[in-house]
């Protein structure tokens, strides 16, 4: 390293100078009485030079010392400067580990709402008194594809898709007069919302002379949603609500609307409008 070959020059610069230092103390210890037989003038001469010679290697010896200080004040700057580093770095680590924590939030609602997506995708019952048993054959998925759009009237691009459809109840006897309901889940909610809120225009639906209803059929989630929405409502007399199928409120206050799917989600924004309410009067 560039630092060890300096400091390895100075120490070898400063063993050289002290070594001559010796060297010359003993000169002038062997020579002294040579030097008593010379002229006073010679004498003072040679005196002169030896204490010049000597404070030049002390003031030489004082700037390795300088030297060797500053660089031992470098390296302790250098050490700090690593410390820094060091808490830079951990406090780096510290903001990655919040990011990661703030993207399992994020997944997890994103999982929450793909549930609560299914839930809304849930489900839609045909009922007919006169629908008789046994109509769809072996393949429930594929009656109900090629029967709501006949009821509906409405294209779907992408065909129809379902978790899952079959009857309601145990089975009757194929000629009864109460024929089982049906209940089928669709994949996109989407498509369910669309085929409800048909059937809520028409009323009922006509196919082949036969009057079908079409409603909306709420799980259990979806109906302690609804609950809650509810129960919150009569909290806030002065904002306005709407409660729609499956499970969506909708709330306005003043000029700002929002729709929310979640009863927590709801209580928050309420407890935000209260606090907001509490300040005003406060400030009035």
């Amino acid at each position: 390293m560039p630092g060890g070959r300096s400091s390895t020059k100075n120490s070898g610069k400063l063993a050289s100078q002290l070594l001559f230092s010796e060297a010359l103390l003993t000169s002038k210890a062997s020579y002294s009485p040579l030097m008593a037989q010379l002229p006073v003038q010679y004498h003072n001469t040679l005196g002169t030079a030896q204490e010049s010679t000597m404070d030049r290697i002390v003031q030489e010896i004082s700037g390795v010392g300088r030297r060797l200080e500053g660089m031992d004040n470098a390296m302790a700057s250098l050490t700090a400067e690593a410390k820094f580093i060091r808490l830079d770095i951990a406090g780096f680590q510290s903001h990655v580990q919040g990011l990661e924590q703030r993207v399992s939030l994020v997944e997890a609602h994103a999982a929450s709402s793909q549930e609560l997506l299914y839930l809304r995708s849930k489900v839609t019952d045909l009922k007919d008194r006169r629908f008789a048993e046994a109509i769809e054959g072996d393949d429930m998925h594929l009656f109900l594809r090629e029967t709501l759009p006949r009821l509906t009237g409405i294209t779907f691009d992408p065909p129809l898709e379902f978790q899952r459809a079959h009857r309601l109840g145990l089975k009757r006897p194929n000629g009864s007069a109460r024929p089982r309901a049906i209940r089928a889940c669709f994949l996109r909610h989407t498509q369910a919302r669309q085929i409800i809120e048909r059937a809520r225009a028409y009323r009922s639906c006509q196919m082949d002379g036969q009057e079908i209803w079409i409603t909306g059929d709420f799980s259990k989630d979806t109906s302690e949603c609804r609950r809650a929405f509810l129960a919150l409502r009569p909290r806030q007399m002065e904002v306005k609500y709407g409660l729609f199928d499956p499970a969506r409120i909708w709330v306005m206050k003043n000029v700002l609307s929002q729709d929310f799917y979640d009863p927590e989600d709801l209580r928050f924004f309420l407890d935000g409008l209260q606090s907001m309410d509490t300040s005003a009067s406060l400030l009035h």
